[in-house]
């Protein structure tokens, strides 16, 4: 028997990959991001209770009304977004679902999509399983910025698409007003469809506003906003997400994710809509928390010199390896990890060609007791 030919030149990420390796060597993973923090009481009961009054059947394949109406609240309360939760939102498994989900609902087999770099690699191989062509635009560090040069030059009679991470995987890049306001220009002369992943979207520093890219004029009527629920309350294992849009757009998303997930869990969509009822303290004392972790292993990886690039938002940060005087990130995510027992993602799980080989990922959303070993650990490199 045959394998398909769009997975001729896919293969288990570096990310999956460089967990392996360290449980191999039992040691501490920063590479992949897990997010192992304790979930909030109010989520966890809230599951727990729905669980008990057997509210265990199908939801529908866009979501429980309950959270689709909480969902309705906070994009009106944080994001600046309208949505009708009954046509507007659509609950999927995580994500990377509401992703898989949108680009096989409104994209063809041969379309172009261009991903902005560093990208994250599901991204990228999600969009060639579905037949889509990748086109690229090189972000530089430190600073990541748009170029509305560059995006133009970049684009090809084919590309009908852009996926814009905000705050970004890997880079912790945020993209301001001005960029946003670019990239809907380009969008609108073009045509083109944008798909958002801001999973991350509670996790920033600095006092840094995120932006959500339909609340910028000329967007939300061409724009897939997608959001989850698995960073913000630690719960990556309940696979929960959700895609806003025009309502056709979310009619042909929601008949795609009922095709391929029938819906999301009932039980643990119920508890997610219960954390919606946090206080907003809940989630000042996220963004601080993560931004004393994201400081501790700056300063470690500095003491290393393994100079990182401070992300503006998410919980990963990239850190220059060129010192170790390997030729590639794998060879130096390995040797990195052979000697300290810290895991780390070659920084080429998100490029496609040399800048990434000198760079490597770390994920600093853990425990301060496991996060603090760590740092000890790569200070002694």
């Amino acid at each position: 028997m045959r394998i398909a030919k769009r997975l001729s030149a896919l293969s288990q990420s570096d990310i999956r990959r460089m967990s392996r390796e360290c449980e191999r060597v039992n040691g501490i993973n920063l590479g992949q991001g897990i997010c192992d923090l304790p979930t909030p009481e109010l989520v966890r009961e809230g599951a727990i209770r729905a669980i008990r009054e057997n509210r265990s059947t199908y939801s529908f394949a866009e979501g429980t009304r309950e959270l689709r109406d909480a969902i309705a609240r906070k994009l009106l309360r944080d994001n600046g977004l309208q949505a009708d939760p009954a046509s507007e939102i659509c609950v999927t498994v995580g994500a990377s679902g509401a992703y898989s989900c949108a680009i096989h609902a409104l994209l063809d087999p041969g379309d172009g999509i261009l991903l902005f770099e560093p990208y994250y690699g599901y991204h990228l191989n999600a969009a060639i399983v579905a037949g889509l062509t990748p086109q690229f635009v090189t972000l530089r560090a430190p600073d990541f910025a748009l170029d509305e040069a560059a995006l133009e030059a970049a684009l090809t009679p084919a590309t009908r698409a852009m996926v814009i991470c905000t705050p970004g995987n890997p880079s912790g890049k945020m993209f301001s007003k001005a960029e946003l306001a670019a990239l809907a220009r380009v969008a609108q002369k073009h045509d083109l469809l944008v798909i958002t992943d801001e999973i991350y979207e509670y996790i920033r520093y600095d006092g840094r506003p995120h932006i959500s890219p339909a609340s910028v004029p000329g967007l939300r009527e061409r724009t897939v906003t997608i959001m989850g629920l698995s960073k913000t309350f630690s719960i990556t294992g309940w696979r929960l997400g959700y895609a806003v849009a025009p309502e056709e757009l979310i009619r042909a998303i929601t008949l795609v994710n009922d095709l391929d997930y029938v819906c999301a869990p009932t039980p643990l969509q119920l508890g997610a809509a219960a954390g919606f009822d946090a206080p907003q303290s809940y989630f000042d004392e996220l963004q601080s928390g993560y931004q004393d972790k994201r400081d501790r292993i700056c300063a470690a990886l500095q003491e290393a010199q393994l100079e990182p690039i401070v992300p503006q938002g998410a919980y990963y940060v990239l850190a220059d390896c060129s010192r170790l005087g390997l030729p590639t990130a794998r060879e130096a995510a390995m040797k990195l990890l052979e000697n300290t027992r810290v895991a780390s993602v070659p920084g080429s799980a998100f490029y496609r060609g040399a800048a990434g080989e000198s760079l490597l990922r770390f994920c600093f959303a853990k425990d301060d007791a496991v996060l603090d070993e760590a740092c000890r650990l790569l200070r002694a490199l």
